[in-house]
């Protein structure tokens, strides 16, 4: 049986990165089904039942191994952003983690993508020893592969990936823990300022 606990998996200055609540789900529901959203994610909106299977998988992923596409909370309101975390696409990379994030359009280009991103890359790295982790979309996702880009990833190959029948053109982007782990360096250099990519990581 799925629980429903909320519980926190990582914090950063403005957000809560964390399991599903039941009150998430209308709202979770509300960002698959509209279609600028899913644009670039099969270009279909989804049912209720369909996103609701969809928070269910990511508990039941994070209760097995404690990653998933888990909910963002912002921390000044309470207000369920989306979703973002690691997890494997099994289809087409079952030997990578993927991470990834989904967000409702009234919350776009203020960051919350790349500081969410970010908490889960470092938890990736630093709390599952990582080798890589790799993020897939497509050519025109501009906003997304600007967020590959400021999460320090590079492309790795182009490849075309079947999706419910239909094939597509896809990028993929990817950073390994040496790569990850020269760019934390360089962030804290007195020169530089953190901010966004600070985060307290929970227990389970």
């Amino acid at each position: 049986m799925v629980e429903w606990t909320g519980a926190v998996v990582l914090t950063t200055p403005r957000l809560l990165l964390r399991a599903f609540r039941r009150d998430d789900l209308p709202h979770y529901a509300a960002l698959n089904a509209d279609l600028e959203v899913m644009r670039h994610l099969g270009g279909v909106a989804l049912t209720r039942e369909a996103s609701d299977q969809l928070a269910v998988w990511a508990q039941e992923r994070y209760a097995r191994e404690g990653t998933g596409l888990l909910a963002i909370e912002r921390r000044s309101d309470g207000v369920f952003l989306g979703m973002c975390g690691l997890h494997c696409l099994t289809d087409w990379y079952p030997d990578d983690i993927e991470i990834g994030w989904r967000l409702a359009r009234a919350h776009w280009g203020q960051g919350y993508a790349t500081e969410a991103a970010t908490a889960w890359l470092v938890h990736g790295f630093a709390a599952f020893g990582l080798p890589r982790v790799i993020s897939v979309t497509d050519p025109p996702n501009t906003r997304s592969l600007a967020v590959m880009h400021r999460l320090g990833m590079v492309i790795d190959h182009h490849a075309d990936l079947a999706y419910e029948g239909e094939t597509f053109q896809a990028v993929i982007h990817a950073i390994n823990a040496e790569q990850w782990r020269t760019l934390t360096d360089q962030a804290a250099c007195p020169c530089a300022t953190s901010g966004q990519g600070d985060f307290t990581p929970h227990s389970a």
